[in-house]
């Protein structure tokens, strides 16, 4: 157990009173909070809040330690201010792990104003598709998650996204533009089978508006990749129709490169989190990239619209 994390985790639940509320204020998932205060409690051998279904009460030997706890967290808050008063002397190397589409089209072009902010640290980026499994092995490792998505890991929620299909104009000019999704079954279909996804031939669409029922296509294959980079540079010459991340089809689709085909259905929604390791100090290094990508993810995500 982190102690002084299990002590910054408990401190933040007093003061927001309950559970939920101190995940979102801490960006980390509620069974995660749960279970970091049920330890602390464990280890101090005594019952520091009461649980109720409606809030969460600090109890008198919780008070008690409380008031402890915030001056540790203070004085501990200072000495960290005064040792990283100048972020511009930040030294070392950041371990980072992302899967490659992330990498590639969210991180890349952050990275020239990340070295002029931060010009002696080294971000040493890893990628891979990447699985919860992972975190402890890097210093941030970026998941890509369903919508629903509960994992035990302490991580940073930066955006939400979704999985539409695209082609380009001069294909469905060929090929005619589908107008409900039992259409796209005559059409060629490039398939991702990255991320676990080989063994799925089926393609499910759900109505973006959430209301209504799915749609289950089997489509005809003649293309099927585990890069993402492919198929968007085959979807863009015309080879068919494709199911990419709006993140990475965002700039075609505004410059008509590629058409949204059915938009008012998705493949799928899913979140983009920054995870940390669990068992570990953050060092003031991480620190530093994770509130850099955070501040920087609202532009990044504007800039893809352009």
């Amino acid at each position: 157990m982190d102690r002084l994390q299990a002590m910054r985790v408990f401190a933040r639940v007093a003061d927001e009173g309950g559970f939920a509320a101190a995940a979102r204020a801490l960006d980390m998932s509620p069974p995660v909070v749960t279970r970091v205060v049920a330890e602390l409690e464990q280890h101090l051998n005594t019952r520091l809040l009461h649980r109720t279904t409606r809030k969460v009460a600090v109890t008198e030997a919780g008070d008690a330690y409380l008031q402890r706890v915030r001056s540790i967290l203070s004085d501990i808050d200072d000495a960290e201010a005064a040792a990283t008063a100048s972020t511009r002397d930040l030294q070392g190397t950041v371990h980072v792990l992302a899967p490659a589409a992330i990498a590639t089209y969210f991180l890349a072009p952050l990275i020239p104003r990340w070295r002029e902010r931060h010009p002696r640290l080294v971000l040493d980026l890893t990628t891979d598709n990447v699985a919860p499994g992972r975190v402890d092995e890097f210093d941030v490792t970026f998941l890509v998650v369903p919508d629903d998505f509960d994992g035990n890991v302490v991580a940073r929620k930066l955006f939400q996204g979704e999985a539409i299909v695209v082609a380009s104009p001069g294909y469905l000019l060929r090929r005619g533009a589908p107008k409900q999704p039992q259409d796209l079954e005559s059409h060629d279909f490039l398939r991702d089978t990255g991320n676990g996804r080989r063994g799925v031939r089926k393609l499910c669409l759900k109505p973006l508006s959430g209301d209504g029922e799915s749609h289950e296509l089997s489509l005809p294959v003649v293309l099927q990749s585990t890069s993402t980079d492919v198929l968007l540079r085959a979807v863009l010459d015309g080879t068919g129709v494709a199911v990419i991340p709006r993140l990475l089809a965002q700039r075609h689709l505004s410059a008509g490169a590629l058409v949204h085909v059915l938009p008012d259905w998705i493949l799928s929604r899913y979140t983009i989190y920054a995870a940390l390791p669990t068992q570990r100090m953050l060092p003031a290094r991480t620190r530093a990239f994770l509130d850099f990508v955070s501040e920087q993810t609202p532009e990044a995500l504007a800039a893809q619209e352009i």
